[in-house]
């Protein structure tokens, strides 16, 4: 009785693709540290969340490449740093050092870690190499274990960043941060 009906079909949307000027009058448009942001979430095709929750270890120069922790489907994978993104991540990195640096003089507990990794190394959080690479501005509580520390910045606010720029720069696509991504060019930067 049950087995005679077919599943309604998935409406297909093509993505929003910005064109090589869109995307450089998007950029220009952005400032510090959005515009680093949209720089990797273009040239390195990384998703929102996975911009996010990049860790400073996580970015290799040496190589010039990034690598994707628990990205969609939990998997890791590695991806390209872009030629252009490398003086201005580096600069970034200094200054977030100051920010990691005050956060050791005051004690903080640290960055959360993922998984059970804080349970075996303690300590790790409070590592360079664990901080994030665009950490948020102030502390804050932790919901799940009532601890105040430094949580990556929230993506709401490089939507809203990204939002704004798309209309100074007079883009009348409906672009969004992750319309950078379907624009994923390695090259172009």
């Amino acid at each position: 009785m049950f087995g005679d009906f077919t599943r309604a079909k998935v409406k297909m949307r093509l993505p929003i693709v910005l064109s090589r000027g869109e995307v450089s009058r998007l950029l220009g448009s952005l400032d510090p540290p959005w515009s680093l942001m949209g720089m990797l979430l273009y040239g390195a095709g990384l998703r929102i969340m996975e911009c996010m929750r990049l860790r400073v270890k996580d970015v290799d120069f040496a190589y010039r490449q990034l690598i994707v922790r628990e990205g969609k489907g939990g998997k890791d994978r590695v991806t390209v740093l872009p030629d252009s993104s490398i003086v201005p991540l580096k600069r970034h990195l200094a200054k977030i050092r100051c920010l990691f640096e005050q956060d050791r003089n005051d004690e903080s507990p640290g960055v959360e870690l993922p998984a059970a990794l804080g349970r075996k190394y303690p300590n790790a959080g409070k590592e360079w190499g664990w901080f994030w690479v665009f950490p948020a501005p102030s502390h804050s509580k932790d919901p799940r274990t009532n601890i105040f520390r430094r949580h990556h910045v929230h993506e709401t606010l490089l939507q809203r960043a990204v939002k704004e720029a798309v209309r100074a720069a007079h883009i009348a696509k409906p672009a969004t941060p992750h319309t950078l991504r379907h624009s994923f060019a390695p090259d172009d930067l």
